[in-house]
């Protein structure tokens, strides 16, 4: 009984000695939790137990979050980014995640801008408050497509837009009256308008150039028949139709 304890004992500080420092198990209300706060983390740890039901990663030095960062957390509900320096996310860190993950805690990062793809298909309640938010299209396609916080689109901020009147204002006050979509879209349809002008212009001008070239040199031949002797004239004029015949 006495090897039978020691072994238990061994194997869970082989366990715990496997993971980063400052990050521990526990069990919280019958969910599997594992705890990484205030561990000086730079990326996602990869020895996180995978049966953890709620990772804490908040409160770290964490910049990126890279395709499949958590694919081996099939039974994750819930997660705790808050408090990094995130400032990218590339598509596909969350997949696997879409159908059990019930929260997701993206606040007090350093994203400026996000594409709704990261998020898509997202059941999970999401909070993106406290990010240095540019406000533009993007943005307003991300927030339709996810399910916010309650209480968090408050601190959803432009911190940069198009307009410098929009800065420092709730997001979801500015989309009230202004459609970012639908602004881009005719900026989009007024650049290709000029485009399509320039090209309509150039081809113009080349014509022109063209129909002037051929009359200036229709007008040196015929001053060149004219001056020639007569015969030749006629001569050198029967050829000329001929040969536009």
């Amino acid at each position: 009984m006495w090897l039978l304890v020691q072994g238990v004992l061994l194997a869970s500080c082989l366990r715990a000695a496997a993971f980063p420092r400052g990050c521990y198990p526990s069990e919280e209300e019958g969910l599997k939790t594992f705890r990484c706060s205030n561990a000086r983390l730079t990326e996602v740890p990869k020895d996180i137990p995978n049966d953890t039901n709620k990772l804490y990663l908040d409160s770290n030095r964490i910049p990126f979050l890279p395709r499949d960062a958590f694919r081996d957390l099939p039974l994750l509900l819930e997660l705790d980014l808050s408090h990094n320096a995130i400032a990218a996310v590339e598509s596909g860190a969350f997949r696997g995640l879409a159908d059990r993950l019930r929260s997701l805690d993206l606040s007090s990062n350093r994203l400026v801008s996000l594409s709704k793809d990261v998020l898509s298909n997202m059941k999970a309640k999401v909070n993106l408050s406290n990010n240095p938010w540019l406000c533009d299209c993007r943005l307003q396609e991300l927030i339709r497509a996810v399910d916010l916080t309650a209480g968090s689109s408050a601190g959803i901020v432009c911190d940069s837009a198009l307009q410098e009147e929009h800065v420092g204002k709730a997001f979801l006050q500015v989309i009230a009256d202004t459609d970012f979509c639908n602004v881009y879209k005719k900026t989009t349809d007024i650049a290709m308008l000029v485009t399509m002008f320039g090209w309509f212009a150039m081809v113009i001008s080349y014509l022109v150039y063209y129909v002037r070239q051929n009359q200036e040199d229709a007008r040196r031949h015929l001053e060149y028949l004219k001056s020639l002797p007569s015969k030749q004239r006629h001569s050198e004029e029967s050829s000329t139709i001929s040969t536009v015949v």
